[in-house]
């Protein structure tokens, strides 16, 4: 048994697909590591009281020995009691001839409440991981309705479409997806988010003198990352969410393990002004970490074919967020 106190981890949504996905990795052990006891709050609408009571008998029948409780939850403020992480994964999808900036309200008013949830019940430490699309705009609203949660604790997921951009370019290659390195998100994640190849590397080789197709590069590779989730609602008649629940984990251990020498992880902070992108809107950087502390790396390479890319999503974060202050006044 182990010795560490355990951690109390709140995942909202935690009945639908990724939540679904979700639970049984942290369970295991996947996301705090073999000696993290966690003990985990399910919170949900009450719609879903059911199907959340069926997802913790199997959490019970698992008889994972790292989990010390499990808390369902039908409300943010019971939720997120003396809780260590949040991952913010429920939030209402898109539906055919929804205009984003529909859904962009709804779910605005949804963050706005978990935003202040936070601030008044969670624990000291609270880091929050928001995952629920559009991620990087909700975790704006959340992060501006808890202002005594400091904006470094803050965080939107595009590992997701770091992990896609490594496996396109490790298929290319021939290579496996391991040796595949400093691969960067910029920007939003959405169909304007920026996959930076021009800094990537391939066993230790910038990824343009391994792949010397620039068509290739500059074309399908950034669209097929920008389109991959829409591919796999088409191909699968269901949203990707094995795969985004595993690209939670992976956030979650890279911002809680240090990041290999010389290497990047993405994720959307809370931008500071680096790199000429405005600051206070939640975007997707190349940053590094010790496993305590993280950091945006400077001094990066932006081609004038990169800025442009990188300026285009910024523009669409500005955008929504600009929008969203609108919807919800």
């Amino acid at each position: 048994m182990s010795t560490n106190s355990p951690i109390r981890v709140a995942i909202t949504g935690a009945a639908g697909q990724i939540g679904y996905s979700l639970l049984f990795r942290i369970a295991s052990g996947a996301m705090f590591g073999p000696n993290q006891p966690v003990i985990l709050h399910l919170v949900e609408v009450p719609q879903a009281e059911n199907a959340l009571k069926g997802v913790a008998m199997e959490l019970e029948d698992c008889a994972f020995p790292l989990v010390q409780g499990i808390v369902p939850a039908f409300s943010p403020e019971e939720g997120f009691k003396g809780v260590n992480w949040a991952l913010l994964v429920g939030s209402v999808p898109r539906k055919q001839g929804m205009e984003r900036k529909e859904l962009l309200g709804i779910n605005g008013k949804i963050f706005v409440g978990q935003g202040k949830a936070l601030e008044k019940n969670a624990a000291s430490d609270i880091r929050v991981l928001v995952v629920g699309n559009p991620c990087n705009t909700n975790c704006w609203i959340a992060k501006e309705n808890a202002p005594g949660i400091p904006s470094n604790r803050w965080f939107a997921m595009t590992k997701l479409d770091e992990n896609r951009a490594k496996s396109q370019l490790a298929i290319k290659a021939g290579v496996h997806v391991s040796e595949v390195t400093n691969l960067a998100i910029w920007g939003n994640h959405s169909a304007t988010q920026y996959p930076d190849f021009a800094n990537a590397k391939i066993q230790g080789k910038p990824v343009t003198s391994v792949i010397t197709d620039q068509a290739w590069l500059e074309g399908d590779f950034i669209k097929t990352v920008q389109q991959r989730g829409a591919e796999i609602i088409k191909a699968r008649g269901l949203s990707s969410a094995a795969s985004a629940a595993n690209a939670v984990v992976d956030t979650v251990r890279s911002l809680t393990t240090p990041t290999a020498s010389g290497d990047c992880t993405s994720v959307a902070v809370c931008s500071d002004g680096s790199y000429g992108i405005e600051k206070g809107i939640m975007t997707s950087f190349p940053i590094r970490t010790d496993g305590k502390n993280w950091e945006i790396i400077q001094g990066v390479p932006v081609s004038a074919f990169s800025r442009a890319k990188i300026d285009a999503t910024v523009a669409e974060l500005v955008e929504e967020r600009d929008t969203v202050k609108l919807a919800l006044a």
